[in-house]
């Protein structure tokens, strides 16, 4: 992909010190007494989304000096700002790390030239027709090859497709006459986040890398080392990208199960949840998933198609990951579906009925509506006819497909409201004027409220 002429530096800076020399150990004691300790290799993160903050703010806690660069104004204001979705530690982090002279933030590209390090993570979605949209990476791995140096490390922790980093990193670089493992270090290293869970401190959880070459492997494990608490090492690049595929496939397909198991408790009359509780009493062989209104984000209804789509296009099935990525999408469907039902049982029709949606975030406590339940279950429900209402304190607004903008409602009235549908509530939002709503879908399975509840 071409690299406007304004993004890309003298593709042959000023010499820099060998890569090998900016993640060495240690120099021997008696050489330690004359020299002077190496200056910490600078990284510059390319993307600044949520996604990426926890690794930046590792990096800059263990004495890096870090670029942070987002083609994004709004972004970079935001993060100047430190107006951004991050849990109460992270964000008090980043507020310190811009009060200091070690966080330098950028929009142009060309401002990772002079890094030692370059993590690059920038959004992998998919379309209206779930496939794979790679334009951003693409764009953003141009920039990068454009811009590399003799010396540096890449590291790719976008999710995306295996043979990506080799395609749009290794090759091209090879191209220029950086070598991978001779002249420039190339990894890909996922990135592991649970948004909206205050309890998970990212750096204790394990990292994955894998690198185009041994030493690329060592050198990409050197820099990441300081944001997690362990380093797992694979044996290439695909076997890397593989994981994280596989790990967010593998959850998708638990998430569908689960699902399909409070459609069952249902018709047995029994609560899913409390069936999910106690199956996971047991100490091995079993992960708890619970059934929701649908799986949203970044991850879940995404990674799995990164996976999926250049399978087909080889002509090979995945049937068990292609029936559940269907579920998936299916399931706020069937969230309307079960809605419309219960106002055609007391006689309101479409046309005429007032539903409100309770969560706009693709899940408790995040800001973020990406692929959200409950904007598919709006885009449903308008398309029935129904006048539509929703109420979320972290998502003031929203775009339906249809083009037409919903504003949160920031004091329900539950006098007027023919049924009220659960999907996200985050843990500090306000709950008593549910308890007044006479008629409410509980598509979370755990909202006890309202004068008459109702499950899927």
């Amino acid at each position: 992909m071409p690299v406007p002429e304004a993004l890309v530096l003298d593709p042959e800076p000023v010499a820099a010190a060998p890569r090998t020399a900016a993640f060495a150990t240690a120099a021997p004691a008696a050489a330690a007494a004359v020299l002077a300790p190496p200056a910490p290799p600078t990284v510059a993160v390319v993307g600044l989304g949520y996604v990426v903050l926890p690794t930046l703010l590792a990096l800059h806690d263990a004495g890096r000096p870090v670029i942070g660069i987002d083609v994004d104004d709004a972004r970079i204001d935001a993060i100047r700002a430190a107006d951004v979705d991050l849990p109460r530690a992270d964000a008090s982090r980043l507020r310190d790390a811009l009060a200091g002279e070690r966080l330098r933030l950028a929009k142009l590209p060309a401002a990772a030239a002079p890094a030692d390090a370059v993590i690059i993570c920038v959004p992998t979605p998919v379309d209206e027709q779930r496939r794979p949209d790679p334009s951003a990476l693409k764009a953003a791995c141009a920039a990068t090859v454009a811009n590399a140096r003799p010396g540096q490390a890449i590291v790719l922790t976008s999710t995306t497709s295996v043979g990506s980093t080799r395609e749009l990193l290794v090759e091209p670089l090879a191209e220029r006459g950086l070598r991978a493992g001779v002249d420039v270090a190339v990894a890909f290293a996922p990135e592991r986040i649970h948004p909206g869970d205050q309890g998970v401190d990212q750096r204790v959880v394990p990292r994955i890398v894998g690198g185009a070459t041994p030493s690329c492997a060592v050198q990409a494990r050197a820099l990441l080392e300081p944001t997690a608490a362990k380093v797992h090492v694979v044996s290439s690049l695909e076997a890397a990208e593989a994981t994280k595929l596989y790990e967010n496939t593998a959850r998708a397909v638990n998430l569908a199960l689960a699902n399909e198991l409070a459609a069952l408790t249902r018709h047995l009359g029994l609560d899913p949840v409390e069936i999910v509780d106690a199956a996971a009493t047991k100490p091995y062989g079993f992960l708890a998933h619970y059934p929701g209104p649908g799986v949203g984000g970044h991850c879940i209804p995404v990674d799995p198609h990164y996976l999926l789509a250049p399978l087909r296009a080889a002509g090979l099935r995945a049937p068990i990951a292609e029936q559940a990525m269907a579920a998936i999408e299916e399931r706020p469907a069937q969230v309307a579906r079960r809605a419309l039902a219960l106002l055609a049982a007391r006689g309101i029709a479409p046309d005429e009925a007032i539903v409100l949606i309770a969560g706009m975030a693709y899940k408790p406590g995040v800001a973020d509506a990406r692929e959200s339940p409950g904007l598919a279950l709006a885009a449903e429900l308008e398309r029935a006819g129904v006048e539509l209402a929703y109420h979320d304190p972290r998502v003031p607004e929203v775009r339906l497909p249809s083009g037409r903008t919903l504003r949160s409602v920031p004091e329900p009235d539950p006098r007027i409201l023919d049924l009220v549908i659960v999907t996200a509530i985050h843990q500090d939002a306000e709950r008593r004027w549910l308890e007044a709503c006479d008629h409410v879908l509980d598509a979370t399975y755990r909202m006890p409220l309202g004068r008459h509840r109702h499950l899927l």
